[in-house]
């Protein structure tokens, strides 16, 4: 029997385009090496991670509390441990079940308007999203 493929759950609310940018990324990077699990805040972010190539996908509260237990590595931006971001999408449920995760997490410093990260560069989108990629890559090969 084969080795197990690590999952990696990419969480995203609103229209689900930074999500997207990261699921595009991962599977140039490390194409079907790792299963890619899309979570929503909403359907339509669900939707569109879908679309970019994840494996499965699932949206809202309960699928995120219960998803984040089993997974190997979660991704997204800062705001997914941040109670009540993403104009409230994040509920204060998901981002505990996220940070209690004991999965790994990858998370973009993405400016909020009322949370400063002090030390955290200013990169552009595209950098950051290739920086995660080539550290989930990193931890891959080990």
């Amino acid at each position: 029997m084969g080795k197990r493929k690590k999952s990696v759950a990419v969480i995203d609310g609103q229209g689900g385009g930074i999500g997207s940018a990261m699921i595009k990324r991962l599977r140039d990077t490390l194409a079907e090496e790792i299963e890619v699990i899309g979570l929503g805040t909403n359907a339509m972010a669900t939707g569109a991670m879908l679309k970019a190539g994840a494996n499965k996908g699932a949206s809202g509260e309960n699928a995120i509390v219960q998803t984040v237990k089993t997974v190997d590595i979660i991704t997204g931006t800062i705001s997914i441990v941040l109670a009540n971001s993403m104009m409230g999408e994040l509920t204060p449920k998901m981002a505990e079940a996220i940070a209690s995760s004991p999965a790994l997490k990858f998370l973009l410093p993405l400016r909020i308007p009322e949370v400063e990260i002090v030390g955290a560069p200013r990169e552009p989108l595209p950098h950051l999203i290739d920086q995660l990629a080539r550290r989930i890559q990193d931890i891959m090969a080990t």
